[in-house]
């Protein structure tokens, strides 16, 4: 455990200007930003006696191993900055807020020529318009189909519009008035775009003027005497009163305001808020986030709201935010919200009355949520720990696995193999980590050479990388005592765990030039290989023709589940009911997941490939935009001659062509089923 004034700097060399810090691990990792107005001020508070620290902080430094900070003009920037780097490193002492559950959106995608509106979970894109979160998912389906009435704009996906372009027939939709049917060209493309318009801004709470006009032509037709139109857009007004019943006025004065409240422990903050436009409620959304330092509720406010909003459009701030407490430097936090917005945002307090009333709601929502997922992930951190430390009893290792990597070869008869890394931090899945290797200079089956080119390659760039530090380091250093920097011999031997290299502001496992962590610059706690004795074999092989003897590597045999360790004749057997067991499977396979899904994908890829080879005139350029159109090669056996010839650059002798390669590798049985489970082909 590294002691904090073994790394602590002189007071003198730093700086009082507003800035953010970093502190590093021993391993280069991030584990902690954060911001200042003073550095040398707030970075003193680190290096007091152990007893006065909290635990948390406490934690933190000792953890660490060096820390570094970068100094800007003003505190905007400070914030701007802490942003960016928490959401680059994600450092593991920092609080971060997960979603409780996946919300669903109601998307507008205002990109496209003719857009579309949908309902859609998961992460947010360019070129689209969100509304929302909302609770359920059923619940803005049923107020998308009342309005659609009103608003008959696109909701069909991009398939069923290019069908029904094809065939020059609407949908469904288009024939019960819920869609203009653009894709026939029954409106044009300025037409509809005024409908999607004005369909967003209904939804983003401007429904009053819509009411009122709506109202102000059904008396104009009533006295017209077409009763018709009159009696149609009576429905219409129903139909906006009906999705309006389904939001509940909560501010009378038609505010538009996200209400924010916490609910906390000593261990984790639970964090509801509700989103209200124009005074009613158009969405709600949770998240849970581990405490992590010592910050009070002011603090975590700040924390959250920099999360929540930076890096979001200005659509997406309102007005007003209402907090349980004001965050510590709340009228910069302001500033930056109103620089985005382009407009005055205020962030503070309610005080009494509706606001009030409707914050203590919210607060409510944000107990009951804790409650539930702490019910609910009690057994998770327990499990997961437990599971990492009786990998580390049974293997004998030096310290708790935190970081694994699992590798698995996938291969058809010896072709197109390729290989999957996966990483598991903390028992969990880091997807953003994993790797795929495909294996060019191997003939045939042999699944232990392809383990031992893939070990070969991964760790091989992990001394490269090292390497390249230390050269990166050398010359830092040259240049200032007027050497010449060397580069690292091979015979030197580096120690990917415990020989990493210090730069001028810690271990350089960050690219010196772009500051971005090097993409194989991590050196796993253990390597997990799918099979038996002879894939250890192998993995332990290349590592030691590389220099590395300071990773541990194990094998996990199907058959029995036997975890084998090298140069050991007998394996280890964990019990069945081993929460390392099961660990170590849910790793093995994740890992046969990812392999098989790569080989799948090429597999598919060189299948189209060989399937039209023999076509003339068809080169690679239209083979993809071929595959591009149909997506898939079932679409493009389903086919017609002229559907084909429908595609850029493809006249109806090529068509044709294509047609009859497609019909003949079909009754030769050229391509037949998969196998879901093994990724096999079973021919016909």
């Amino acid at each position: 455990m590294p002691d904090p004034q073994s790394y602590r700097p002189r007071a003198g060399d730093i700086p009082t200007q507003p800035g953010v810090y970093r502190f590093r691990d021993p391993k280069g990792r991030v584990i902690y930003v954060g911001k200042a107005i003073n550095l040398r001020q707030r970075l003193a508070n680190y290096f007091q006696p152990i007893p006065s620290l909290h635990p948390r902080t406490a934690t933190m430094v000792t953890t660490a191993a060096s820390v570094e900070w970068t100094t800007v003009n003003n505190d905007i920037e400070a914030l701007q900055l802490e942003y960016t780097w928490i959401k680059e490193f994600d450092p593991r002492f920092n609080v971060k807020y997960r979603d409780d559950k996946s919300y669903p959106w109601l998307a507008v995608t205002v990109g496209e020529e003719f857009p579309r509106v949908m309902v859609g979970r998961g992460a947010k894109r360019k070129g689209t318009r969100y509304f929302g979160p909302y609770g359920h998912a059923w619940a803005i389906r049923e107020t998308v189909d009342i309005l659609l009435r009103v608003f008959p704009m696109r909701s069909c996906s991009n398939g069923v519009f290019k069908r029904s372009q094809q065939i020059g027939r609407p949908c469904l939709l288009g024939y019960i008035d819920k869609c203009t049917a653009p894709c026939v060209g029954n409106i044009s493309p300025e037409e509809h775009r005024e409908i999607v318009d004005d369909f967003c801004d209904f939804m983003a709470g401007h429904t009053t003027t819509f009411t009122k006009r709506i109202e102000k032509e059904m008396y104009a037709a009533s006295e017209a005497l077409d009763f018709e139109k009159a009696a149609r857009l009576r429905d219409d007004l129903a139909a906006m009163q009906r999705a309006l019943e389904k939001q509940a006025v909560v501010l009378g004065d038609g505010a538009d305001a996200d209400v924010i409240a916490l609910a906390e422990d000593p261990l984790e903050v639970g964090v509801q808020i509700f989103y209200v436009r124009g005074g009613r409620i158009k969405g709600q959304r949770g998240w849970v986030a581990d405490r992590m330092d010592d910050a009070d509720t002011a603090g975590l406010v700040e924390h959250f709201l920099l999360q929540l909003y930076a890096g979001e459009d200005a659509e997406a701030i309102p007005r007003e935010i209402l907090v349980p407490a004001l965050p510590p430097d709340h009228d910069t936090l302001e500033e930056l919200l109103s620089d985005v917005r382009k407009a005055k945002v205020r962030i503070r307090v309610p005080q009494r009355g509706d606001k009030k009333t409707l914050q203590e709601t919210v607060a409510k929502n944000a107990k009951q949520a804790l409650a539930l997922h702490k019910t609910r992930r009690a057994s998770d951190l327990t499990t997961r720990n437990r599971a990492l430390e009786e990998i580390q009893e049974a293997l004998e290792l030096d310290e708790v696995p935190l970081r694994i990597e699992c590798y698995d070869i996938s291969h058809l008869q010896g072709t197109e193999i390729v290989a999957s890394m996966v990483v598991f931090e903390d028992g969990l899945a880091r997807k953003s980590e994993y790797r795929r290797f495909i294996i060019k200079g191997q003939d045939g089956s042999d699944d232990v050479k392809a383990m031992h080119e893939v070990i070969t390659r991964r760790f091989k760039r992990l001394l490269d990388e090292q390497s390249t530090s230390i050269v990166s380091t050398e010359t830092t250093g040259a240049r200032s005592s007027g050497e010449l920097a060397r580069p690292l011999a091979p015979s030197e031997g580096v120690s990917a765990r415990s020989a990493q290299v210090e730069g001028p502001s810690g271990p350089m496992l960050v690219d010196p030039e772009t500051g971005r962590p090097r993409k194989f610059a991590y050196a796993p706690g253990l390597v997990v290989v799918d099979g038996g004795a002879p894939q250890v074999a192998a993995a332990q092989r290349a590592l030691a023709e590389l220099g590395v003897n300071d990773i541990p590597v194990v094998g996990l045999a199907k058959r029995l589940e036997e975890v084998w360790v090298p140069q050991e004749e007998d394996p280890v057997i964990l019990p069945r009911s081993s929460e390392g067991l099961y660990l170590l499977q849910r790793i093995r396979d994740e890992a046969h997941r990812f392999a098989i899904s790569h080989h799948r994908g090429r597999r598919s890829k060189s299948m189209v490939e060989s399937l039209l080879d023999d076509v003339p005139g068809l080169g690679e350029v239209r083979r993809k935009t071929l595959m591009k159109h149909f997506g898939s090669l079932k679409k493009l056996r389903t086919a017609t001659i002229e559907e084909i010839a429908q595609v850029p650059g493809i006249g109806p002798g090529t068509a044709t062509a294509i047609k009859t390669a497609v019909d003949q590798s079909s009754k030769n049985g050229r391509v037949g089923a998969i196998n879901v489970t093994t990724g096999e082909i079973i021919e016909e």
